[in-house]
């Protein structure tokens, strides 16, 4: 019988996979291992699905590439044959109760247990039910050399399945969870809050290691921690950073303690946007295979800081920003443009559209005859830019990197095959005003692994003036829009609280404000249905979160 350590060295390996890259994520565990096994670690504990990168989605009803992850799984538990750290890691598995979103313990070359997920989440950015099956049963504590070991995974501890419970009833002396919990602003206190109830239910303490990385509109976002049996912060890794940190569990009368581990400060709200908005880009361009990437500098705040984001998240070589000026650009916003693009140190082109838009305009002369001027002809500017980018992105390989805000979107102020074409957009979960507050923010400091300069990167001019689309004469946003501080807010509560118009008018909305705007919300949606994929920032996002009909009548009070 194997005799109970009294010193448990567990480390947490918060990486970044990408989803389908078997082999690459495999090899990014062994190397893992082997950074833990030189740090004296007796066990690495690694995230949910790793393996396979999270969310796989609909890859795991391939056969193919469920084979692939299990052998990439029973490969490296022979790695464990070697003497070093046992591991615990996330694959799917296909058993005869179905395909179970699942983790393998390995150590001494073989594998000792498989634990499977039993509560699968179905809301939000999750549909787990839709692929995965839930474990037939739940299974008690694994023994790894001598230590009861608790695995729920990621939605066992958040959701009213009494996993934790049940696990501390079978003996489990401590407990490590492996997870995928995307960022959303705050996330890291909700966290703590669920963890902390599961250590109060079971007084055992609670290992939460969470993945990182960027995979389409999600950003996860690391900041892996622990809470003691205590009920208090035992460490705290990094957030927006890969590592694979040791921590030192010493055996006492009360239990398993924390002797030793990291205690990292988490970003406050500014800097953790926009980290994460600069990992989504970086993560979906690499991950993706783009080299470089290409974007409308219009002299707006909007482009100004996706083209801050694209400097900082990839290198000033790899962006290309062009101005594409016509008859109602201003001579402010060429100056900004291009004081912008000097600031950033990045490409700057100037492609005048005078042309393509008179050509537009002549060629449907005819169509048009009798017909009073007026968005149509507008829009012909914006979708000749778009032509334009994609013809850039075509010829050199460039992604086209869109621009569009949240408060832009929520109420269709984009246009269609114009400054909607894109393959990403990086501030696509950002309000207007939350994007001047990042601006402002940027202009200030320089986050911890951004490429770009530091000071003014955002000309003060770009955040001071009016908003402007600039396609008539003297147009600003608010023409048409209410102040972006008013918008902000009825958005917020019809999107992220589902509020009702009584509410909102009791927050101080004028009535036939909130019920335009909600009217404006609506009948977008078909256009978000055609939109680039982006950073998700807030609770709800536009796609995954939020998925309202195209075809709907309903208004709320009519």
């Amino acid at each position: 019988m194997t005799k109970k350590p009294d010193i448990l060295r567990i480390a947490i390996a918060q990486l970044n996979p990408t989803v389908g890259d078997v082999a690459g994520n495999l090899a990014k565990a062994r190397e893992a291992r082997a950074d833990a096994a030189r740090q004296g670690a007796d066990l690495v504990l690694y995230t949910e699905l790793f393996l396979a990168g999270y969310p796989p989605e609909d890859l795991v009803l391939k056969p193919a590439f469920l084979k692939a992850c299990e052998k990439a799984a029973e490969d490296f538990a022979k790695d464990t044959a070697d003497g070093g750290p046992g591991v615990i890691i996330g694959t799917p598995l296909k058993r005869k109760s179905g395909t179970h979103n699942s983790i393998i313990v390995a150590d001494g070359g073989k594998i000792l247990a498989e634990r499977y997920k039993l509560d699968l989440p179905n809301y939000g950015e999750f549909d787990e039910k839709r692929v995965f099956q839930a474990g037939p049963e739940l299974q008690g504590p694994v023994n790894f050399r001598g230590v009861r070991i608790g695995i729920p995974i990621c939605e066992d501890i958040w959701g009213e399945v009494a996993v934790c419970e049940t696990l501390a009833e079978s003996g489990a002396e401590i407990l490590l969870v492996p997870n995928g919990s995307p960022y959303y602003r705050a996330k890291i206190d909700v966290r703590h809050q669920v963890v902390i109830r599961q250590v109060i239910e079971t007084g055992l303490p609670m290992i939460y290691a969470n993945q990182l990385g960027g995979q389409d509109e999600l950003i996860f976002d690391g900041a892996s921690f622990a809470i003691g049996a205590d009920k208090t912060l035992a460490f705290q890794m990094s957030q927006f950073e890969d590592a694979v940190d040791v921590t030192t569990w010493k055996l006492t009368d009360d239990g398993w303690v924390c002797a030793e581990g990291p205690m990292s400060k988490i970003p406050e709200r500014e800097e953790a946007d926009y980290r994460a908005c600069m990992l989504g880009l970086r993560d979906y361009v690499n991950k993706n295979g783009f080299k470089n990437v290409v974007l409308g500098l219009s002299g707006g705040i909007d482009s100004a800081i996706c083209a801050a984001l694209a400097v900082d998240a990839l290198g000033e070589e790899r962006l290309r920003a062009v101005m594409m000026p016509y008859r109602y650009t201003s001579k402010d916003s060429l100056k900004d443009a291009e004081d912008c693009a000097r600031a950033l140190g990045c490409r700057y082109d100037i492609v005048p559209i005078f042309e393509p838009v008179e050509g537009f305009l002549h060629a449907l002369t005819q169509m048009f005859e009798g017909t009073k001027e007026g968005i149509t002809e507008e829009n012909l500017q914006s979708r000749a830019r778009g032509t334009i980018l994609m013809a850039i992105s075509n010829k050199f390989g460039s992604m086209v990197v869109t621009t569009g805000n949240k408060s832009e979107m929520s109420v269709g102020y984009a246009t269609l095959y114009g400054d909607m074409n894109g393959g990403f957009n990086p501030i696509k979960d950002l309000y207007k005003m939350q994007v001047y507050a990042l601006s402002r923010w940027r202009n200030s400091h320089v986050p911890p692994g951004a490429l770009g300069p530091s000071g003014e990167v955002i000309p003060k001019n770009i955040i001071d003036k009016a908003p402007s689309a600039e396609l008539r004469e003297n147009q600003t946003d608010q023409d048409s829009l209410p102040p972006y501080p008013v918008l902000d807010d009825i958005l917020e509560c019809l999107v992220e609280h589902e509020m009702g118009v009584d509410e909102i008018v009791a927050r101080g909305h004028d009535r036939a404000t909130v019920a335009r705007v909600e009217h404006l919300l609506y009948i977008a949606e078909y256009k978000r249905r055609q939109a680039a994929p982006g950073v998700k920032i807030t609770r709800k996002n536009f796609g995954r979160d939020r998925r309202y009909p195209i075809t709907n009548r309903f208004r709320d009070g009519r």
